[in-house]
């Protein structure tokens, strides 16, 4: 290749990177905005009638009560494992004792609210966009416009109020399905006594521990039942279209979650240990 051609391939491929950038850009300032209006959109709507309390009582049990099969899974895979890798890794330097107070100060602070909300935001999150991105492709939300009922109260409402309830009972739930699996471990493989286990556990763990944890998921189920929301109300290309749109909610809530994770714990070490 001359020098010529392998400038301008150059240039055409710079051309493309800043291409794509923009349109990233542009997306994530699109996102932002329409986040913020559905957000107002939604305190314009919550306080008048309509009131839609059987959608809600459906949403709870949709998201709370048929997810609690999976999270006790998850809760108690998650406690055992940790009791197990922390039991082998601390008795090699005589620290077997200390590890009631690790497991139930990580699952309790940081590992029952990130797997609970991952959890759901693969589980809730994706069923969420895909169910509205289905009713905005076959033209219902339209239909329900035109007969003169908000889609934001029939829809996002609900399913909003509904995992700000759900989500942080999944998690307090995961809290204790999981110490329960690090007990076992540890009293049937390592040689912890239960009595042992639960009095440590209980004393390390205060109860700004436990409402910090499910604060953190209150923000969690926020973003994430907003997001899917959104998303769905935008959904456009039929049922390729559907399929991205639970890809990218997916996607988008986990990210969050994991980086939103940190300073989260930053904000509520700093409120609950000054010195820290």
């Amino acid at each position: 290749m001359t020098h010529a051609e392998v400038r301008e391939s150059l240039n055409d491929s710079l051309l493309s990177i800043s291409r794509r950038i923009g349109e990233k850009t542009l997306d994530t300032l699109r996102f932002i905005g329409g986040f913020t209006m559905l957000c107002v959109e939604m305190v314009r709507e919550i306080f008048r009638p309509p009131y839609y309390f059987s959608l809600i009582v459906d949403q709870v049990f949709y998201v709370g009560v048929q997810s609690f099969s999976l999270a006790a899974v998850t809760g108690l895979a998650t406690g055992s494992v940790m009791a197990l890798q922390f039991g082998y890794g601390l008795a090699r330097f005589g620290g077997k004792l200390y590890i009631p107070t690790i497991v139930s100060l990580s699952i309790v602070r940081e590992m029952g609210p990130v797997f609970t909300s991952l959890l759901v935001a693969g589980r809730i999150g994706s069923g969420i966009a895909s169910e509205v991105g289905s009713m905005q492709v076959t033209q219902q939300i339209d239909a329900m416009r035109a007969l003169g009922t908000s889609p934001v109260k029939k829809i996002v409402i609900p399913r909003v109020i509904a995992c700000l309830i759900a989500l942080p009972l999944l998690t307090l739930f995961v809290d204790y399905i999981g110490l329960f699996g690090a007990m076992l471990v540890c009293s049937k493989e390592l040689g912890i006594n239960t009595e042992y286990f639960i009095s440590k556990a209980i004393a390390s763990s205060v109860t700004m521990d436990v409402v910090t944890g499910m604060m953190k998921t209150v923000v969690y189920a926020f973003f994430l039942s907003v997001t899917a929301c959104w998303k769905g109300l935008h959904t456009t290309g039929g049922t390729q279209g559907v399929g991205n749109t639970t890809t990218w909610v997916v996607v988008t809530s986990s990210i969050f979650i994991m980086i939103s994770d940190f300073f989260l714990s930053k904000l509520f070490l700093l409120t609950l240990y000054p010195h820290f």
